[in-house]
């Protein structure tokens, strides 16, 4: 097919530039919200995608329960160690978020 090897290419490096930006050595994820019930996970999270935050910057884990324990969803974000020289998107711009568990609202700290 034609242009699909420039397809590969694209979505390879699309890939590895996300790798980099959250690499250990970059920075860590830090949890900003855990629960049980999925539908205060999609609450919590609403807020953050109408903010305009980089979905890459976003992870979701589901730890998956048995019988004794139910299934936990955390939500976590990427924060840049402050020893970087710039943001995880390369701009020199700090990607740290700060959400307010109480009003749901997400700001450029």
């Amino acid at each position: 097919m034609p242009g699909q090897a420039k397809r590969k290419r694209r979505k390879e490096a699309e890939r590895q530039r996300l790798a980099a930006r959250t690499a250990p050595d970059a920075g860590r994820w830090e949890v900003i919200f855990e629960t049980q019930d999925e539908a205060k996970l999609r609450a919590q999270l609403r807020p953050l995608r109408e903010a305009g935050i980089d979905p890459s910057t976003i992870r979701i884990d589901m730890l998956c329960g048995r019988l004794v324990q139910p299934t936990t969803y955390r939500l976590s974000r990427f924060v840049t160690d402050p020893g970087c020289e710039a943001g995880h998107d390369g701009t020199g711009a700090s990607g740290s978020w700060v959400v307010s568990q109480r009003g749901g609202t997400a700001a450029r700290a």
